[in-house]
């Protein structure tokens, strides 16, 4: 398996486990060596063998295998989630993908357990599901903009963590990836956005009142990262500012976790020579 330019594996050099926010490097390329050009290179090789992994898993998914991958996306606004579903996860076989993107509650979501809304998008066994925010929204904004009360949020941190041990005793196998732009990035991100008509779309005005929140976000994602960063479902930083390290990263991560299934192609289910002569006669 190439490890070009990876002086340490991205499982260890994105760790979560001890980081501080306020001490990352946003333009940072943690474990990683090369340059541009090179974790291009390496992007376009690495792909392939995601491809063929993640084509193994949907297989076994059709053969009954209830194991699955879930690819849990957090980060401030212009921190490249989009980027990673478009040009990492859209890579590999669509069928086998469910993706899922959570705004605000809807009305029918908010009369339900917080978890309501994220148990009925749960990946299918086989498939390689992504979330593009989450549960985590409600330890995040929910805490930032004091949504609800402390003692509401507060007893969150632990329930997710009973939640996960769950999903991963059930089957899935869970790959927390946590995106961080520095404010000079983001701001560069959002001008761009607001210069070209391609880009209208993805502005949200509010975009730019969350940025006077950001410390009480940094707060938040701290809390996040050092309550919920379990062994089953640990949590890996990504510093994003640079999206063909973050494209990277999140490859080698999925191609980690695809990996430790261990997964074959599923045998026929009926006797190949037989038809191979009926094809033959045909």
């Amino acid at each position: 398996m190439a490890k070009k330019h990876w002086s340490v594996p991205a499982t260890e050099a994105l760790k979560a486990d001890g980081l501080k926010i306020a001490d990352l490097d946003t333009s940072g390329t943690p474990g990683f060596d090369g340059d541009k050009a090179a974790g291009q290179e390496l992007l376009a090789e690495r792909t392939v063998v995601l491809s063929g992994l993640q084509e193994k898993l949907y297989a076994n998914g059709r053969s009954g295998d209830l194991r699955n991958v879930l690819l849990v996306l957090q980060g401030m606004d212009t921190a490249g989630k989009g980027g990673i579903v478009r040009h990492v996860i859209g890579s590999v076989d669509p069928q086998g993908v469910d993706h899922h993107a959570f705004g605000v509650p809807t009305e029918e979501e908010q009369r339900h357990h917080y978890l309501w809304r994220i148990r009925n998008a749960l990946p299918r066994g086989g498939q390689l599901g992504v979330f593009d925010r989450s549960h985590y929204e409600d330890v995040l904004v929910v805490r930032v903009h004091n949504l609800v009360p402390q003692k509401e949020w507060e007893p969150r941190y632990d329930e997710i963590n009973t939640f996960e041990r769950e999903l991963v005793d059930e089957g899935t196998t869970l790959v927390k990836v946590a995106m961080f732009v520095s404010l000079d990035e983001q701001k560069k991100r959002l001008m761009e956005r607001l210069e070209r008509p391609d880009k209208y779309w993805k502005f949200n005005p509010s975009d730019i009142d969350e940025r006077g929140f950001w410390p009480a976000y940094q707060e938040a994602y701290q809390a996040m990262l050092d309550r919920t960063s379990t062994d089953y479902a640990p949590w890996h930083v990504i510093p994003a500012d640079r999206k063909w390290f973050s494209r990277l990263a999140v490859t080698e991560l999925l191609i980690d976790a695809l990996t430790g299934l261990d997964l074959d192609w599923p045998p026929a289910n009926f006797d190949v020579a037989e038809q191979q002569r009926r094809l033959a006669q045909a």
